[in-house]
């Protein structure tokens, strides 16, 4: 596949930084290798030595002195290297693309950290993307410099529609200005709706992408906190993907700590490349000792130890998500509208009985001790009143739950009493 289509002007003046790619020495380096290239501080001089962390299982893992200097080092800068390698294993064992051969991995600061060079990668000011809306409220900041034109395509309680997408499509591509390049999707439990694609679906999405030569972003940090217990999970767009044009985000902020800042992308090696050249340039390697906690208790879990905590994650949130229905059945029930979300930590709740959520959420919710997000901040059209606001179940207690939803009534309430007043 001909990439020099999608590459932004920023990033063809992109260059690799000549000392961050001799790093690459250090893989395997001789025993009598002489380094004398980076300006590396001396690892004698560290403040920390070794580190015991104990895991919530009751077990504790171990970094020892060696591998403590190597993770606050200046690291290659794709990711530790036993980390890409067990990444590009789980790659290969949850999703195995078609274009493996031709593929790569790079570990990035946290899964935004990859969407954002992405998007820099292959949008100019003023390119055309295409978003599903609502869609997550941090990508549309990123995107916001780059003022593009937007495809925006509906969805429903599957995702986005294929059918608003190739309208969208046909009419972007009929009206004179720029051809779309770049299509971003979150395909299970979308935040904020939390709705979850068929496998239908997304091969409509993907006969769409290719008939109209695009790149996908697949953003999927939910994708182990998917609750039916359908076996196997519906195929990602990197299993799908026969062309070379799916760039797939994971992160492993949901299912480990969101403080570790650990992601990665995974995608065709011409891209990510570039991409790597924009590390080098702008945080020269992932952080090292979070790297090295992650590859070191997927180490001690192995495969097993793997699964057993992802199904303890989904038993939780599962458990959650349903405690927060229980309590917005009884409560809002004829104020408010909502589908059951398959997956993720949101449900996405829509106000038929007011015309714009935003007011009540940012004036008067405190009022009422309720805090959700208002709907337009997922908005393309920020300033065009929404119906909707997402609440979060990931952290409340049930009884947390239960009065926030309470207090959500009577806000919705007091509100609909204020619009017929004024």
């Amino acid at each position: 596949m001909d990439y020099s289509r999608f590459i932004s002007k920023m990033s063809l003046n992109r260059k690799p930084s000549g000392i961050s790619e001799m790093r690459k020495y250090l893989a395997e380096p001789s025993p009598s290798l002489v380094w004398l290239a980076s300006g590396m501080p001396n690892p004698q001089l560290f403040p920390f030595r070794d580190a015991t962390f104990s895991l919530s299982d009751g077990s504790v893992l171990e970094i020892g002195q060696d591998l403590m200097a190597t993770g606050l080092q200046y690291g290659p800068t794709p990711g530790f290297i036993p980390l890409v390698q067990q990444l590009k294993d789980m790659t290969l064992r949850n999703h195995n693309p078609p274009r493996w051969g031709e593929s790569d991995l790079l570990v990035t600061v946290g899964c935004q950290d990859g969407l954002a060079k992405a998007l820099e990668l292959l949008l100019d000011v003023g390119d055309c993307v295409v978003v599903q809306e609502p869609c997550y409220s941090d990508v549309l900041c990123i995107l916001a410099p780059l003022t593009p034109k937007f495809v925006v395509v509906a969805a429903d309680e599957k995702g986005m529609c294929p059918l608003s997408l190739r309208k969208g499509l046909e009419r972007a591509t009929q009206d004179g200005g720029p051809a779309p390049k770049v299509m971003y999707l979150v395909p299970n439990a979308c935040n904020p709706t939390g709705t979850t694609m068929d496998e239908a679906r997304r091969r409509e999405i993907y006969s769409l992408a290719s008939e109209y030569d695009l790149i996908i972003l697949e953003d999927d940090p939910y994708y182990f906190l998917q609750y039916d217990d359908q076996e196997p999970l519906p195929p990602s767009f990197l299993r799908l993907d026969t062309d070379g044009r799916v760039l797939r985000f994971d992160s492993f902020s949901k299912i480990f700590s969101a403080g570790l800042r650990v992601g990665f992308v995974t995608g065709p090696a011409p891209l990510l490349e570039r991409m790597t050249w924009h590390m080098q340039a702008s945080v020269l390697c992932p952080p090292g000792i979070t790297q090295v906690m992650v590859s070191e208790l997927l180490r001690k879990w192995g495969d097993d130890g793997f699964k057993k905590h992802i199904a303890k994650l989904r038993e939780f949130y599962r458990a959650q998500r349903d405690t927060m229905l229980q309590a917005a059945e009884k409560h809002l029930t004829g104020l408010c509208e909502w589908t059951v979300p398959k997956g993720g930590i949101f449900i996405w709740f829509k106000v038929p009985g007011l015309r714009d959520t935003t007011p009540m959420l940012l004036e008067r919710a405190i009022t009422r001790d309720v805090v959700l997000v208002p709907g337009r901040d997922f908005m393309v059209e920020e300033k065009k009143p929404c119906q909707y606001m997402r609440a979060a179940y990931s952290c409340a207690t049930p009884e947390q739950m239960k009065e926030g939803m309470k207090n959500l009534a009577q806000l919705v309430r007091d509100e609909l009493a204020l619009r017929k007043e004024s």
